[in-house]
């Protein structure tokens, strides 16, 4: 099958209609935990690299992140997931 484009004036026209509509999104909720950091060895232990920690962030992942971007697409948008009763699922809403 071969790929479709979208053209610019096209996506606007989807997007001035989604902002009509209120769009629920339904799925895994989850919480996404990135780490950056750079590697300067392989420990001598196993065949993995060794990070040295840098820097952490925490961001909305799964179905939250699809519900995160629609509303920052001006999009009326609501969630239904579960999320758990944990520092993680606290930290999840408070993102959202």
């Amino acid at each position: 099958m071969k790929p479709s484009s979208l053209s610019a004036s096209r996506a606007r026209q989807i997007l001035v209609r989604a902002r009509q509509k209120q769009i629920l999104v339904v799925g895994d909720a989850m919480l996404d935990h990135f780490v950056q950091g750079s590697v300067g060895r392989i420990s001598p232990e196993a065949p993995v690299p060794v990070l040295d920690f840098e820097s952490e962030s925490f961001m909305p992942g799964g179905a939250a992140n699809v519900a995160r971007n629609l509303t920052a697409l001006q999009v009326r948008t609501e969630l239904i997931g579960a999320v758990g009763r944990d520092a993680a699922g606290a930290q999840l809403k408070h993102l959202l």
